[in-house]
């Protein structure tokens, strides 16, 4: 029964995020200056992280042995958090080889629930808790409520050096935004090769 909770939806039966125009703001922004607890027992600044690092943030993971909120597969775009973090700790390696320092998944959830799914799910890279939402209120990140959580819509971004250089939202099917990571790296590498226009 716990592997429905992790298997890859049908997402032909879940609704699409639209673009709602809520990321449009952050490209070319500097990342804020907010210190988040990490699963890895570290803090970690983005605004302080030199090179180039992508951080996905979602909603909230969910656990094999309790429901999700109740009308979770009718929010579009809710539903998907254990296979996107999985899909990009099945291209870590590639991710790194592409040129990206640091990986990092973010949501608003408690580092205590985030530390057991970066554990069961053997993440290679840690996730960040902006539990008290200041990151999300100094970058205005989309947001959506739901059994009176505060959760961040689903978007990826793309630093470098704390800027925002990329943003991939909305972000639909969760589990095929690492493979798009890799694909629009890999244009920007073709473009840095020697000869290329």
């Amino acid at each position: 029964m716990a592997a429905s909770f992790v298997e890859t939806p049908d997402w032909s039966k879940i609704p699409a995020p639209e673009d709602d125009g809520g990321a449009r703001h952050l490209t070319g922004k500097t990342i804020a200056r907010v210190p988040l607890a990490a699963t890895d027992g570290t803090t970690v600044d983005l605004a302080s992280i030199g090179g180039r690092v992508v951080v996905f943030i979602y909603p909230r993971t969910g656990r094999p042995d309790e429901p999700n909120p109740e009308g979770w597969d009718l929010i579009p775009g809710a539903r998907g958090c254990t296979p996107q973090c999985c899909a990009f700790r099945e291209h870590y390696a590639e991710l790194r080889s592409l040129g990206i320092d640091r990986l990092f998944g973010l949501s608003t959830q408690d580092t205590a629930w985030q530390r057991e799914a970066a554990e069961r799910l053997h993440l290679p890279f840690p996730l960040l808790s902006d539990h008290p939402l200041c990151l999300t209120a100094a970058m205005r990140f989309p947001v959506f409520e739901t059994s009176g959580m505060t959760l961040l819509k689903r978007l990826t971004l793309v630093l470098r050096d704390g800027a925002i250089e990329k943003v991939f939202y909305p972000v639909f099917p969760p589990d095929r935004n690492a493979a798009d990571v890799v694909a629009w790296l890999r244009i920007g590498a073709d473009d840095r090769r020697p000869g290329s226009n």
